[in-house]
């Protein structure tokens, strides 16, 4: 089976219609991405058809909760979920938010290979980020905890944002040592087609008690 069509049928699977050219762009940007890895080592996943799963359809099975228009992706890494999102959603707008140089410089060549639009790259310690404008989706797949996802992204949520943390088993201990401020809306697990793991979405809001 070829690349393009593992990603036709994963998103199928996932009940997601792929907007005009995104399959090839989905498909282009795992080349970049087994490309760069070889000198960068930006993931530990080499295969291409092992990254549809593990990567593509792993960021894009949290669509369904995902709000924008404006998105911040925190540790986005090797631009996951932020890049998938942003080829899926042209849309809505993407932030891409992570600290290491040599991943920014992947993320701002694949947006330009891409002509990814809707994408900024920023590069600078979650901690220390002023943007302008709060967002509707903050979204993180490498973070460490939830409690530290809360402590250092939390405030660039809008009033009215979503907090979404993507985790592997259900985060039974993390939720419980979540600090006050937010709340949990839900936990909702994820099924990403052919992958034998368990996958998880935290959805995390402003308690109502923090808005003011």
């Amino acid at each position: 089976m070829s690349i393009e069509q593992a990603i036709i049928e994963g998103c199928e699977e996932l009940g997601i219609r792929l907007p005009g050219d995104a399959c090839r762009r989905l498909s282009e940007y795992l080349i970049l991405l087994e490309r760069w890895n070889r000198a960068y080592n930006l993931t530990a996943v080499r295969a291409p058809e092992a990254m549809v799963v593990r990567h593509l359809l792993d960021s894009l099975s949290i669509l369904p909760w995902l709000q924008g228009p404006r998105v911040l992706d925190v540790g986005s890494g090797a631009g996951l979920p932020g890049i998938p999102l942003a080829i899926v959603r042209p849309n809505d707008r993407f932030w891409l938010l992570d600290s290491n140089g040599k991943r920014t410089r992947f993320l701002v060549q694949a947006s330009a290979e891409l002509r990814l639009n809707n994408v900024s790259v920023v590069r600078g310690r979650v901690e220390e980020y002023r943007p302008e404008t709060l967002f509707n989706s903050v979204v993180s797949r490498a973070f460490a905890t939830l409690a530290d996802l809360v402590a250092d992204a939390g405030r660039l949520c809008a009033p009215d944002g979503r907090l979404l943390a993507m985790k592997g088993v259900f985060p039974d201990d993390e939720l419980a040592r979540l600090p006050a401020g937010y709340a949990v809306v839900d936990v909702y697990p994820l099924r990403v087609p052919s992958l034998d793991a368990e996958r998880h979405l935290v959805h995390m809001a402003p308690a109502p008690a923090s808005r003011g």
